[in-house]
């Protein structure tokens, strides 16, 4: 295909309409036509990238397999795409200006007042045609943080116009909004969508396709209503209603020839076949699944629905693929200590040690873990989750009881986890800690070398800390092995009780690395083990 297509997703009325999810939907639809497609997200805030951010402010930080910390969004699209995005996928307001600055500092400007306009919208639209120019992409959807009518956005808002100018049928607006249900008056009212509208039409944008964030199916006759009010072609007026999964969203788009209509408006073919097939054959699975297996989430953001959400899709995908319902039990880690372990993990067929910072949860993570290496309960410590497995068997098991990482206490006299050397004279916080993807070779007839059914795996990192070396021999001698080391820095990658059912700590991320039609293997090997436990438990 000659030129790259530029489709722009933005949203109106109220945030959390699921913008992401919306674009992702596109995304795989034209995926399944044989375009090759990318997305990326464009993010109002003025922090240069979100893995400063608490998680309270801004749910999962997603890592991208060139070590760049992400919007979360990027999980949903390479979910949907099980395409890599990089760097490139995801920009800021802060990068914006900061390049911007750089440039300015260095007199790229040759001497020029740096404004707004051109200078700032020019560093956007750049960033937009990276994609199509740089990695040659048929499609990039671009999705725009926020809500139309924020201060913040303007910016953005205002260089999609450009690029509507410019690129003339090259370029189309998606516009997301939400139809509200009045129960009083037991009616749906459009009028938010109107003013939405009008809004980026002041703006200098005419969307070209209106999507209706709806919670029960819309009558035809409130969709013409909406395609009159807000000059949109009817049959561009499409609705997005609550679906069981977003998994099923793209279906739901399809019914109502979402692609048909994008290809139509780009002046591209509309008879090219949509090989939907992997994609509803999961979706069969995860219909025809009966029985339902019990996974127990051991965290201290559990409250928060996005802090751990590439984890949860990856639970879900796993025991989709196993035949199985997902029973997901969010724990607290801070309401969790070694007298009420047992009362608050029965029944769970898995546990889940989840990743984090700080020290705060820390010793309700050691409770679960505990309770589940004398219990022989299958658990997977992710991340801090592997090293708080680390920790714990080092006071119950090797009796050194003040064993700690010096992320929690730097005076321990037991560093069974210290600060990787290379992390020692950082002082940046920002895209600072060992990111991305790395190479670990794994050790044969091991749990996690039978999931991966291969040697040399690479998995995405974020972490600072480490297992000590030092510590290694005393481990391996007491039954703690090391099956997955990096080939290069010799960094323990994996850790495994071998005398337990399945006791796997792993310090990279595999939910990074888990898809729709590709699920992460040793998710799949974890809820596999789990489902064996639970028919155990019952014979």
């Amino acid at each position: 295909m000659a030129d790259t297509k530029y489709i722009f997703v933005t949203g109106g009325v109220v945030s959390s309409l699921g913008k992401g999810i919306v674009s992702a939907s596109l995304g795989k639809l034209l995926q399944a036509r044989g375009y090759k497609v990318t997305i990326q997200k464009f993010d109002p805030y003025i922090n240069v990238d979100p893995g400063t951010l608490n998680p309270y402010e801004h749910g999962e930080c997603y890592v991208t397999v060139d070590g760049h910390e992400a919007d979360l969004d990027l999980g949903h699209y390479e979910r949907f795409l099980n395409v890599q995005t990089t760097r490139d996928n995801n920009i800021t307001t802060g990068r914006i200006y900061q390049n911007v600055i750089n440039k300015e500092r260095k007199g790229d400007y040759l001497g020029k007042t740096v404004q707004v306009i051109p200078h700032i919208t020019d560093e956007i639209k750049r960033n937009v045609k990276l994609l199509g120019s740089k990695y040659k992409f048929d499609f990039v959807i671009t999705e725009i943080g926020g809500t139309v009518g924020d201060i913040e956005s303007l910016p953005y808002i205002e260089s999609v116009r450009q690029l509507k100018w410019e690129l003339g049928k090259n370029c189309l607006c998606v516009h997301l909004t939400y139809v509200p249900y009045i129960s009083a008056a037991k009616e749906y009212k459009t009028k938010p969508t109107q003013h939405s509208v009008k809004q980026l039409q002041e703006l200098g944008i005419q969307p070209d396709v209106l999507v209706l964030r709806t919670e029960r199916e819309l009558r035809s006759d409130l969709l013409r209503k909406v395609a009159l009010f807000c000059n949109v072609a009817e049959d561009s007026v499409m609705q997005s209603i609550d679906m069981p999964t977003i998994y099923e969203v793209p279906l739901v788009l399809q019914r109502q020839k979402m692609d048909e209509i994008i290809l139509r408006k780009v002046g591209l073919d509309t008879n090219t076949n949509s090989d939907m097939k992997q994609w509803r054959e999961f979706l069969d699975l995860k219909l025809s699944a009966k029985d339902s297996v019990k996974i127990g989430l051991v965290g201290k953001y559990v409250e928060l629905q996005d802090a751990y959400k590439s984890i949860d899709e990856s639970l879900l995908q796993a025991a989709i693929y196993n035949h199985h319902k997902l029973d997901l039990h969010s724990i607290h880690s801070e309401k969790l200590n070694n007298e009420n372990a047992a009362e608050m993990l029965k029944g769970m067929d898995a546990i889940l040690i989840a990743p984090g910072f700080g020290q705060r949860g820390i010793d309700g993570k050691f409770a679960a873990i505990k309770y589940a290496r004398e219990n022989d309960v299958p658990c997977l410590g992710i991340c801090l989750g592997m090293q708080c497995m680390v920790i714990e068997f080092a006071r119950n098991v090797l009796g050194l009881a003040e064993a700690n990482s010096t992320e929690m206490e730097l005076q321990t006299p037991y560093k069974v986890i210290d600060l990787m050397e290379e992390q020692k004279n950082v002082t940046y916080m920002g895209g600072s800690m060992r990111l991305g993807a790395y190479d670990c070779l794994l050790k044969k007839g091991s749990k996690t070398y039978e999931a991966y059914d291969k040697e040399l795996i690479q998995e995405r990192h974020r972490h600072r800390f480490e297992f000590n070396n030092e510590y290694k021999n005393k481990y391996e001698e007491a039954g703690m092995k090391c099956t997955g080391v990096n080939p290069d820095t010799d960094l323990v990658e994996v850790v495994e009780i071998p005398t337990l059912k399945w006791f796997v700590g792993v310090q990279y991320h595999p939910e990074y690395n888990s898809t729709v039609v590709n699920p992460n293997p040793l998710f799949l090997s974890f809820i596999k083990a789990a489902i064996e436990n639970k028919k155990n438990k019952v014979q």
